[in-house]
């Protein structure tokens, strides 16, 4: 069992389907951007590039964490610098957890829990009656949490 951090393969199929939409852009300006989630998983998960949707095999399960996470909200919508194009998200909390968790999932609950992304945090996170936190690294072309260059 791993997590490997990695952007999905499928995912990067379905840019080019036009299947996800991260918010208002010249093509799509009257339509609302998707929901987009983000899920916690332990050690024992299996989730690298070749996964494809939301699952709850492995999932965090514990006291202040629902199953399926927390909805995410778009803190910087599609732009591009240079050659690179990115988007971010605002930070995720969970208030009074007590989780332990090795990686997230990114996914598309708009679009049947397409996943966009696995994370892997390196080594378990824990929370005791604390808050667990998500920090998304800084909005740009080098960093952005989704990026394609």
């Amino acid at each position: 069992m791993a997590i490997t951090q990695a952007m999905a393969t499928s995912f990067k199929v379905e840019i080019l389907d036009g299947i996800h939409n991260f918010g208002v852009g010249v093509i799509r300006a009257s339509t609302a951007a998707d929901t987009y989630k983000i899920a916690l998983y332990t050690s024992s998960a299996t989730l690298d590039a070749t996964t494809t949707a939301y699952t709850t095999s492995d999932e965090v399960v514990g006291t202040g964490y629902t199953a399926g996470g927390n909805t995410l909200t778009i803190s910087v919508v599609p732009v591009s610098s240079g050659t690179t194009a990115y988007l971010s998200f605002s930070n995720s909390s969970w208030t009074t957890a007590s989780i332990t968790a090795r990686g997230a999932m990114i996914y598309n609950s708009t679009q049947s829990n397409k996943c966009v992304a696995v994370l892997d945090f390196g080594s378990d996170k824990t929370s005791t009656a604390g808050t667990f936190t998500i920090v998304f690294p800084t909005a740009d072309a080098s960093n952005a949490i989704i990026r394609i260059a």
